[in-house]
């Protein structure tokens, strides 16, 4: 059976349940009675594709609303 969590209960407590879903752990964050979203480990044996790399292009990244001006 998941975790079941608030959304104030995790924006609190953000790294105290950052440290269990390294772990493994997984919970399903409610809003008012209502499930919103589940969050859960990476799976290790899924593929990440690096798409970009903002670094790259400057040192310390690219302030995202530059990006979506630019969209």
């Amino acid at each position: 059976m998941e975790n079941i969590i608030g959304l104030k209960e995790l924006r609190v407590n953000m790294s105290k349940y950052a440290k269990k879903i390294a772990k493994g752990a997984s919970f399903i964050v409610f809003k008012r009675s209502k499930p919103l979203f589940k969050i859960s480990p990476i799976v290790k044996d899924e593929q990440w594709e690096e798409v970009v790399d903002f670094t790259k292009i400057k040192k310390g990244g690219v302030d995202i609303d530059d990006i979506l001006s630019r969209l």
